[in-house]
């Protein structure tokens, strides 16, 4: 595809992403999309066969959008504890700074445009969310207990408070509200060291 006809692709995407945050998917259509953006009707199907498949691709563009935030987060560190931490710092930038891809990620019920797609938090970025909790299960830096309880005990606060910020009824930005959730989801699942060094001194 040449770097024009990717340009034309994104330029549509793009506006599909405003029109479907602002209007909702049932609520946009193929001439709004053309008016917005200013494409015409052709090149429009010429890159898409129908407003499912800009759906589709816009779906697929910011699974991997998010997945690739949490691949350079693992490459940058090994601690799970950092990478639970920098996980969320970076869901609360993407809203802060992109809000309407958030939106879309978050509040399009994309089984109902698209049914043979996995629901988004079954999705590549939420998988590997999880895959990072169960690890530090397995390292002891997260206590033993269920790995989907202790994903949403690290994970689920912040998820509401994204959703918080969407619908506009935060007073704070995000990132004035992630120290104290932060260590408050933290607390409710890092193994008690303090505690187990107690117990051992206990004993001896």
């Amino acid at each position: 595809m040449s770097v024009r006809c990717l340009h034309v692709r994104e330029i549509v995407l793009d506006s599909a992403l405003y029109l479907f945050a602002q209007n909702g998917y049932f609520n946009t259509s193929i001439p709004g999309i053309v008016s917005h953006s200013g494409v015409s009707t052709g090149s429009i199907y010429h890159h898409f066969s129908d407003k499912e498949e800009i759906a589709r691709a816009l779906y697929e563009r910011h699974v991997v959008q998010m997945d690739v935030l949490i691949n350079h987060i693992e490459t940058q560190h090994h601690q799970v504890e950092l990478r639970c931490r920098e996980i969320i710092l970076a869901l609360f930038e993407l809203t802060e700074k992109e809000s309407m891809v958030m939106a879309y990620m978050l509040h399009t019920r994309h089984q109902e445009i698209m049914p043979d797609i996995v629901p988004v938090c079954s999705s590549r970025p939420f998988q590997r969310m999880r895959e990072v909790v169960q690890k530090g299960i397995d390292e002891g830096e997260i206590r033993q207990m269920d790995s989907m309880v202790a994903a949403v005990c690290i994970f689920g606060g912040a998820l509401k408070f994204i959703q918080f910020q969407l619908d506009g009824i935060l007073e704070k930005s995000l990132a004035e509200y992630f120290d104290e959730l932060w260590n408050t989801s933290w607390a409710s699942v890092k193994t008690n060291t303090d505690k187990n060094l107690e117990n051992i001194r206990l004993e001896n």
